[in-house]
């Protein structure tokens, strides 16, 4: 049975226009910000050295500066921080869970344990210098990306024996998560004091690290997942009014929740790997949009991943300002921005009804 668009809820279609407003003006946000983000530098540098350094065109150390430093700092809170809404989005809409969020299953548990593993394997004694050629930024990344694979991998494969039922997914991510968590903890116990500080720098959460190659990576991928989930949008909005409702309507309930679990997963897997663990955005983001333009998928999706990059573009801009020359990490300021910001979401009583439900 082919899904028709009169056959979704009447919740779903409402005040079309609204939607389209909140679109182009949080696109216009974003753009604002992203530029905003070239000129307030930790360098403190001029406007003029800023905008000619980023072409190249001002004096060597501007042009270094700009290019290898800010610019894909810049790109990746671009694209983290949409990244995270999104994934976010996808959990909540998946799992019927609102608190649901990039790291429900695991995998930034994952990650993290990973990073570890191959931080201590760099510095954790003279012993293991045999790893020491490839000591860069992209083989932790790496490491950590293919133990948060291995996670989902573990997640989807024993929640397929209960059909990916929500609740199951929920218990077995918790627990692979808890038990990476607590196999970091012993690492972190063993390490010497180099290793520690590696291991604790690395996963503040900080934007410096990603380099352009990480972005472009990135960017694909998100590229390909916003414009294929925004499409099957109207799927999603089925999906969201109930299982029986989408079956109803020729949903494939089982397929379409473990696509948008696996996803999820891999963006938040990706994230985490490239610039270590940044909390809230993948939660705050998708809620405030719901409060602002309902729960119609085909606009969610776009709207969650620009409200989840001037999230932390703002973030990532008030390091600056307050980091006084130093590198402040930006996951600590997106948890002190994001808690006052979920605790009025939850007890406001305005905006969309169902921002909260389910």
């Amino acid at each position: 049975m082919v899904m028709k668009k009169r056959e979704i809820p009447s919740i779903f279609d409402g005040n079309k226009k609204k939607k389209l407003y909140a679109l182009f003006i949080l696109l216009g946000i974003t753009l604002v910000l992203f530029a905003l983000s070239f000129i307030i530098t930790p360098t403190n540098m001029s406007m003029e050295r800023c905008f000619f350094g980023l072409f190249g065109e001002s004096d060597e150390a501007a042009n270094r500066i700009m290019q290898r430093i800010i610019l894909p700092r810049n790109l990746a809170a671009l694209l983290i921080g949409g990244g995270l809404s999104l994934s976010g989005l996808l959990m909540q809409t998946s799992l019927k869970n609102p608190m649901a969020s990039p790291a429900t299953l695991g995998v930034s548990n994952a990650a993290v344990f990973g990073a570890n593993v191959i931080i201590l394997c760099l510095y954790g004694t003279s012993s293991n210098s045999f790893v020491s050629a490839g000591d860069s930024p992209f083989q932790t990344s790496m490491v950590a990306f293919a133990f948060s694979f291995l996670c989902l991998l573990l997640v989807l494969l024993l929640s397929s024996f209960h059909k990916f039922h929500p609740t199951t997914v929920v218990l077995v991510g918790i627990v692979l998560g808890s038990c990476f968590q607590a196999l970091t903890t012993l690492l972190q116990y063993f390490a010497d004091d180099v290793a520690l500080s590696a291991i604790v720098g690395w996963s503040f959460g900080n934007l410096e690290r990603i380099t352009m190659g990480e972005n472009g990576i990135l960017g694909v991928v998100l590229l390909v997942s916003l414009a294929s989930f925004s499409f099957l949008g109207y799927r999603f909005n089925a999906l969201d009014a109930g299982d029986g409702f989408a079956r109803s309507v020729g949903v494939h309930t089982s397929l379409l929740r473990f696509l948008s679990l696996l996803f999820a997963s891999l963006l938040g897997a990706l994230c985490v790997s490239f610039c270590g663990m940044i909390g809230f955005v993948g939660i705050i983001a998708p809620h405030i949009m719901k409060r602002i333009i309902g729960r119609d998928h085909r606009f969610l999706f776009p709207t969650s991943f620009l409200a989840g990059s001037s999230l932390l573009l703002i973030c990532d801009i008030f390091t600056r300002l307050i980091g006084k020359g130093t590198s402040l990490p930006v996951g600590a300021i997106t948890a002190l921005v994001g808690t006052p910001l979920f605790l009025i979401i939850l007890f406001s009583k305005k905006g969309d009804k169902y921002a909260l439900s389910k």
